[in-house]
């Protein structure tokens, strides 16, 4: 039993990236967060039970040392910035709960970049995001082509409701709310598996072993049924997003030939919706008419000018202009939007857009500076890693450009709408974001050329 013991301890000292929970402290908040991601897509009420139970433990565990950080402080700044421009609010009761979008999950984040430290551990949470999203992918085809809808109960205890012929009809939605939420987590779940799928290839071109051969399967199966997903959400967003992640995976592992091909379909694609008559007209012969018809705006009657992006969008600018400094508060955009336009709509379909307006430029501006110090801290880890003599570094790299692929899709998905209502999609984002932080803080000596 000391033996044991003894080697397991050894193990963790000698090779901790290959360790899931290098901290032996955190072990069972790693165990219980993992099982919680697993329920979390499909039963949210269900699957958040085991990650706040750890988060809290972690919480109680190492405050002391969490509030020294200087992100973490940077977060209660923005934390106090937001309370602010609650207080100060047009409408302070819609600011007041707009806040439940935003601190909870800091409080979160601030918590799992202590858990998720290693690239073993991104392995197995992208592993996880794979696995747990085939229910949803099946839930989805049931929904379209057979007209499967949820009853009452469901909805109660899974916090989901399913639609026949999905929401808005012809659009599949599964067990999200809409069909742009569940593009958006098809984009999180595709990325991910195309990462791990070259992953595995790398590993199977070394060691081609059955388990690598199944492995690959498993994920070229979630990877078709995402992208055949993906189509049914009709989604014009995802599909442009979704290809350019295609084209930086095949960029960054030199498949020139599959960046032509991408390029060369998106261009016939692009050409057959918004192209001129000449070669348009021949190229729609070929193209099926569902992807330029919707990418045209031809699917669908053109909507009222209060429902253009571009209006929200200008209205947005000019609250920003209004009040610069603590804006007008959180879910303050819909209410001030229907009484000067008489349309009611959730948000403006740019998440920087409605954060200038709500938050106010400072808070604004502090936000996108922690989020880009983050990231910016990845990227230098990524060439670090990518141009290291070190083999076990160098396989690292992959896993972590997936998720600054898959964070950053997140981004570009929310240039053009916004996913933080959505408490499914906005929790999964901080889990990508805070991974990200965690392994570049525990790689902090490299970024500082002491390891």
């Amino acid at each position: 039993m000391a033996d044991s013991t003894v080697r397991e301890t050894t193990s963790r000292r000698l090779h901790p990236d290959l360790c899931l929970a290098p901290d032996p402290r955190l072990e069972w908040h790693w165990n219980f967060f993992q099982w919680g991601l697993l329920m979390f897509p499909l039963m949210p009420t269900i699957g958040i039970i085991p990650i706040i139970l750890a988060m809290l433990s972690i919480w109680q565990q190492q405050y002391r040392q969490m509030i020294q950080l200087p992100l973490n402080r940077a977060l209660g700044i923005l934390s106090l910035l937001l309370i602010v421009s609650a207080s100060f609010a047009e409408k302070p009761g819609e600011a007041f709960l707009g806040l439940f979008n935003l601190l909870p999950l800091f409080a979160c984040f601030v918590a799992l970049r202590q858990l998720i430290q290693t690239p073993a551990q991104l392995r197995r949470i992208a592993w996880i995001f794979a696995i747990a999203s085939i229910p949803a992918i099946i839930l989805g085809f049931g929904q379209i082509l057979g007209g499967w809808a949820s009853p009452q109960w469901v909805l109660s205890l899974f916090a989901w409701v399913m639609e026949a012929e999905g929401r808005p009809p012809g659009r599949m939605s599964s067990i999200f709310m809409y069909a742009n939420i569940l593009a958006a987590y098809l984009l999180i779940v595709l990325t991910l598996s195309l990462g791990l799928w070259l992953d595995t290839y790398k590993t199977w071109r070394e060691d081609r072993t059955l388990r690598q051969q199944w492995l690959l399967l498993l994920l070229a199966v979630i990877i078709i049924g995402d992208v055949g997903a993906l189509v049914f959400t009709s989604s014009r967003n995802v599909w442009g997003v979704a290809i350019l992640a295609c084209l930086a995976f095949a960029l960054h592992i030199g498949w020139k030939w599959l960046v032509l091909g991408v390029t060369t379909a998106a261009g016939i694609v692009l050409w057959a919706s918004f192209g001129p008559t000449l070669g348009r007209d021949s190229l729609r012969r070929i193209v099926p008419g569902y992807f330029w018809r919707r990418l045209s705006g031809e699917m669908y009657s053109p909507p009222p000018v209060a429902e253009l992006r571009t209006s929200q969008w200008q209205f947005t600018l000019e609250m920003a202009r209004d009040r610069p400094l603590f804006g007008w508060g959180l879910r303050n955009f819909s209410p001030l939007y229907e009484a000067q336009t008489q349309v009611w709509l959730g948000h403006p379909h740019n998440l920087f857009f409605m954060f200038l307006a709500e938050m106010g430029i400072p808070a604004f501006l502090l936000f996108c500076g922690i989020v880009g110090w983050i990231l910016a801290r990845a990227i230098l880890l990524l060439r670090i890693w990518s141009n290291s003599p070190r083999v076990q570094w160098h396989q690292n790299s992959s896993i972590l450009f997936t998720y600054l692929v898959t964070f950053g899709s997140l981004i570009l998905f929310n240039l053009l709408d916004v996913t933080i209502f959505d408490f499914r999609i906005n929790f999964l984002g901080y889990i990508i974001l805070s991974a990200i932080c965690g392994v570049t803080y525990r790689y902090r000596m490299v970024l500082e050329g002491r390891g």
